[in-house]
């Protein structure tokens, strides 16, 4: 057995080393494909062992290995190859960053073979509008009228267009999560929508609407008023429960500025008012950005000054143990001042074992293994800025081929 897995090996690197030679996986050529179609393992191997090597290469090479002949296409497409792909071997999460504020066309990074590939993102229009990633589907909510909704998979393009959420045109903010069943693929999709009472600066209604791709309805599980407190735009969805950031609406200490709200999507019938489940962040922020790390809760912040807390002086990472903040990093001093430690926001999302952050001005990614505790700079993306108030922004996703809305 040793023998025959040291031949895999050795088959998949010979193989890996031929159908890499593209830079992209869109971008193939006739003379790319005659020239992997050379390799001679495909001459001496049976379906099944081929498929089985097949499914050890990572996603890109998947691509590229579809457009070598009829046999391999058939073979990387058929369902049991997808379903083995899909249990093989864990895709570390890619990172995709906009490169145009006003169109949705940008790189996508994958961490295992430090390269930017150039894709094209289904149903989104602009780099503005709401974004939620899991399990390799992606949600995308239209910025202004909150009207278009579409959950796809940006890998294999497949996409659906959801019915428009009820009464979401109408919200002065609004927070979008995505979760998705690795076993079943159901998902839920929520959205927390935030409205200012008429003649109240300080009351905001706060509803929570809940879409389940099995019945293919929207529930309105929650609606309270907040005194005080207002949501935003930062949503996520952990072990069945729904977290979302909550920002003060007057005075107050500045460490009391951000706040975090838990409900159980599991427990829609409880009476208990959201406030009572106020967790406080653990200090002062400029910006907090949550996600979802196998099931943890986890909180990317950007850490005011004691005296100004809206000047930011380092970056701060946190898991939620109970209702209690853990500090697991903080961004060491070079890689802050290399990132820019003027900005006191940044784009930051994460998945599996990493977390990566961006400067809204400049396309520099900052990567955190969160398994190795290591920093890491990204390869340069290859982007230029095209103008001096250019932003960049992005998003995290899991690279699947098995999946669709």
């Amino acid at each position: 057995m040793d023998g025959e897995t040291s031949w895999i090996n050795h088959c998949i690197d010979d193989m890996a080393r031929g159908i890499n030679e593209f830079d992209s996986f869109l971008e193939l050529s006739d003379e790319g494909n005659k020239e992997a179609s050379t390799l001679s393992v495909d001459l001496i191997l049976p379906d099944d062992l081929l498929e089985r090597i097949l499914a050890y290469l990572p996603i890109a090479s998947i691509f590229r290995a579809g457009c070598v002949c009829r046999r391999w296409h058939e073979i990387v497409s058929s369902r049991r190859f997808l379903w083995n792909f899909s249990n093989v071997l864990s895709q570390k999460p890619w990172y995709f960053m906009f490169t145009s504020s006003d169109e949705p066309i940008g790189y996508a990074y994958d961490p295992i073979l430090r390269k930017w590939y150039g894709i094209e993102l289904p149903c989104i229009e602009t780099s503005n509008w709401f974004i939620a990633s899991s399990y390799g589907l992606v949600c995308f909510m239209d910025n202004d009228s909150r009207s278009e909704l579409y959950v796809c998979n940006p890998i294999s393009k497949s996409w659906k267009k959801l019915e428009e959420p009820p009464g979401l045109k109408f919200s002065d903010y609004s927070a979008l999560s995505l979760s998705v069943d690795r076993v079943s693929h159901r998902y839920t999709v929520s959205i927390v929508k935030s409205k200012q009472v008429t003649g109240n600066f300080f009351q905001w209604e706060l509803s929570i609407h809940i879409y389940d791709s099995d019945t293919m309805m929207w529930v309105t599980s929650w609606k309270e008023v907040l005194t005080g407190w207002r949501a935003g735009d930062e949503s996520i969805i952990c072990d069945g429960v729904l977290y979302f950031l909550i920002y003060a609406t007057g005075g107050g200490a500045p460490e009391n500025r951000h706040g975090l709200i838990s409900f159980n999507l599991s427990s829609r019938s409880s009476h208990a008012l959201l406030i009572k489940s106020f967790i406080p962040v653990p200090c002062a922020l400029t910006c907090g950005r949550l996600m979802n790390l196998k099931e943890k809760l986890v909180m990317v912040g950007g850490i005011g000054k004691q005296d100004r807390p809206d000047i930011i002086k380092g970056i701060g990472i946190w898991v939620l143990n109970g209702k209690e903040w853990q500090e697991v990093a903080r961004m060491p001093h070079k890689f802050f001042q290399g990132f820019g430690e003027f900005d006191d926001v940044f784009a930051s999302s994460g998945t599996d074992d990493l977390i990566y952050i961006q400067s809204y001005g400049a396309p520099s990614l900052l990567v955190y293994d969160m398994n190795l505790k290591q920093w890491r700079w990204s390869h340069k993306c290859p982007v230029t800025k095209r103008f001096p108030l250019q932003l960049f922004t992005g998003f995290c996703f899991e690279p699947r081929l098995e999946i669709a809305p």
